[in-house]
C-alpha cells in the first residue's frame, strides 16, 4: 500500500513504513503463538502457509471485468 503511494508520488509519511512493518510483525507473532498453542510445529506451519498461498485466486477488479465485457460486446457488434 505504501509502495503504491510512493510510486504514484502521493504524499505519505516515511515513518509509515516502519509502523506497517511493526504491525505485520505483531500479527505474525500472534499467529505463531496461536499455532504453538494448537501444537503445530514449525515445519507443519510452513507447509500450511505454502498451501494457503497456493489456494489464493487472483481475480480482476469489477471495473476491469465490466470494461472487458464492454469490449467483447463492441467486438461482437463489429463482427456482426
Amino acid at each position: 500500500m505504501l509502495r503504491l503511494q510512493k510510486s504514484v508520488r502521493n504524499e505519505f509519511k516515511s515513518s509509515e513504513f516502519r509502523r506497517m512493518r511493526k504491525r505485520i510483525a505483531c500479527m505474525l507473532t500472534v499467529r505463531r503463538e496461536r499455532e504453538l498453542e494448537e501444537g503445530i510445529n514449525k515445519r507443519l506451519s510452513r507447509k500450511l502457509d505454502r498451501q494457503w498461498k497456493k489456494s489464493i485466486v487472483v481475480r480482476p477488479p469489477p471495473s476491469l471485468k465490466k470494461l472487458q465485457e464492454e469490449e467483447a460486446a463492441a467486438e461482437a457488434g463489429k463482427s456482426s
